[in-house]
């Protein structure tokens, strides 16, 4: 008895063919262009740096209040930063300090009440402070 062989159809292997052509497609264009892609990498990059400079930025401040907190430690409290603690509060004097009112916007001190040559050596006296 004779048998008749079937040929096998066309579609299934060219469909198959196509299917994974077009994945492999995909993945070529996301490794390019996607999300995580080579062309994403710069963008990436300057988001690393920034989020590292906004991290050492907010480590510094952590670390200021830190320095602030140990000064108020009850068993280390240096007496001179109690006591311009306590005068700024209180806004008090002793009768020795020279009281020197500035201007918060400009820095400069104001001058109201004292001559000009006594504004020239307190310019003086506070540029020399604020070097050291």
């Amino acid at each position: 008895m004779p048998t008749r062989l079937k040929r096998p159809a066309l579609w299934r292997p060219l469909a198959l063919t196509v299917a994974l052509l077009g994945f492999q497609g995909y993945l070529g264009f996301s490794a390019i262009g996607g999300q995580f892609g080579i062309e994403s990498r710069t963008q990436i990059l300057l988001d690393i740096d920034q989020l590292k400079a906004k991290s050492a930025a907010l480590q510094a401040e952590i670390d200021s209040y830190r320095h602030r907190a140990t000064l108020m430690d009850p068993r280390r409290l240096d007496p001179d930063i109690v006591t311009e603690r306590a005068r700024a509060l209180l806004n008090m004097a002793n009768a020795d300090d020279i009281i020197v009112m500035v201007d918060p916007d400009t820095g400069e001190p104001l001058s109201g009440k004292f001559n000009e040559l006594a504004a020239d050596q307190l310019n003086q006296i506070i540029a020399a402070d604020s070097i050291l």
